[in-house]
């Protein structure tokens, strides 16, 4: 309007009203009073697709930075093969390291917080001091052992009996809480309070390989798989875990990291799993012989199977450039996009990762505690198992007399090995506790 002005004084008035409508705008996803699907749908109603493509990137610690992780999306990081912020960290230096990232991640535009992956079997072996539980082999070796003691990762199984393994998933409330009555089945649940997200590995077949040959082929008819190889799938499920991630292993030939009808007809449709599957670490790479050998055609059978989160963990643009053009040009349907991140924030949205972002050092005096060590050291009593009681069954070795006349030499590498690992029942930082040679 001709003539019409307004004074500095007006103006600065009209700035400080305007400023708080648009720091208060009203956010669906980031009110957890909403329920979970609204905040889901919210959410993904606003991504780009370059931001969904974000989200379903795991890469490893070591080529992570805040600046990565605001202009790539990334969904989640992880510590692999033993990495940590530096050797011997400390509980305060990893939780600054993570949250320095994690604030890369929520100064993005929507501010989708990312989940931090750790490879923790059997204790976090990547944290200083923290307190080390014996192998599942251990655990469960008061019973039966591993289908084929020949596969070389015989400790990671709890049990070549189904049923012992499917009690063993107990350890998902352990880590995840107990789920509420009547909780939906199939959809994760963590409380976020004190507890972590689980994950259910290797689906499926890992341990049941030809020769007991790691990363092999399982020979095994549907029957077989479903009778044998399935079942602990089948309590994870009920009991909430989070994630679920392939094996590298094949079923009959077929790579489990492509097999449509396994991950995705029967482990999503069927089972009503609702988490993400999570590839293993270069688990695409490894779908041709030799890995890598064309990662176009990986990357699509991969996803087309039904991986959500691909564990990377380096070379984060080629997936990046190979997923986006695959896309935009119809080879894989937005669809599935759409499916694999809408499972990503429906266990971040579940962990609590939107209201509680950020990590602390609240339980930190709780790392290696006397209540754990003593707990730990328990677990390891109760593994053990008597192979041999002496020579002959007429002339038992044990028990041991109370008052032994002779001396009594233990000896062994093997020995030397298993005091180190569960007697003490400690972590030393970044050292791969399973293959140390040393007693301290």
């Amino acid at each position: 309007m001709e003539g019409f002005r307004i004074s500095p004084l007006c103006l600065l008035l009209l700035l400080c009203c305007w400023a708080p409508i648009g720091e208060s705008k009203y956010l669906k996803y980031k009110d957890p009073n909403q329920p979970l699907s609204v905040r889901i749908h919210d959410l993904m109603h606003r991504m780009t697709l370059e931001e969904k493509i974000g989200q379903m990137i795991q890469i490893d610690l070591t080529v992570a930075t805040p600046e990565v992780m605001k202009k790539y999306f990334i969904g989640s990081l992880l510590s692999g093969g033993g990495h940590g912020p530096a050797p011997n960290a400390s509980a305060e230096t990893w939780v600054n390291t993570v949250n320095g990232l994690q604030n890369g991640s929520l100064s993005t535009r929507l501010g989708i917080p990312m989940i931090y992956g750790i490879d923790a079997v059997h204790g976090h072996n990547n944290v200083y001091n923290a307190t080390i539980f014996p192998h599942n082999v251990g655990l469960g070796a008061t019973r039966q052992v591993c289908r084929d003691p020949r596969w070389g990762r015989c400790y990671e199984s709890y049990s070549e009996d189904h049923t012992l393994v499917q009690a063993m998933t107990e350890i998902i409330p352990g880590l995840q809480g107990d789920i509420p009555a009547g909780y939906p089945k199939g959809v994760p649940y963590v409380d976020y309070g004190t507890k972590v997200a689980a994950c259910a590995k290797h689906f499926v077949g890992d341990g049941g390989t030809h020769n007991g040959i790691n990363e092999n082929n399982t020979i095994i008819n549907y029957h077989g798989l479903l009778s044998i190889h399935m079942p602990a799938y089948y309590d994870s499920i009920i009991k909430g875990v989070s994630t679920i991630m392939v094996s590298y292993s094949s079923w009959n030939g077929k790579k489990m990291h492509a097999n449509y009808n396994l991950v995705t007809k029967f482990l999503k449709n069927h089972l009503k799993f609702r988490g993400f599957v999570i590839s293993d670490w270069e688990g695409l790479d490894r779908i041709t012989t030799p890995p890598h050998a064309n990662y176009s055609y990986s990357v699509q059978a991969g996803i087309h199977a039904g991986i959500d989160m691909v564990m990377i963990p380096y070379n984060y643009t080629e997936f990046i450039n190979d997923l986006t053009y695959q896309i935009n040009n119809k080879i894989i349907p937005m669809s599935r996009i759409n499916d694999a991140v809408e499972r990503i924030l429906r266990v971040k949205f579940t962990m609590g990762l939107f209201e509680h972002p950020l990590a602390d050092l609240s339980l930190s005096n709780l790392l290696g505690c006397k209540m754990h060590r003593e707990l730990a050291r328990e677990a390891v009593r109760k593994s053990l198992v008597l192979l041999k009681n002496g020579k002959s069954p007429d002339k038992p070795l044990l028990p041991l007399p109370k008052k032994a006349s002779q001396a009594i030499l233990v000896a062994g590498p093997m020995l030397i090995t298993w005091v180190t690992n569960v007697v003490g029942g400690r972590s030393h930082g970044r050292d791969r506790v399973e293959t140390t040679s040393q007693v301290e």
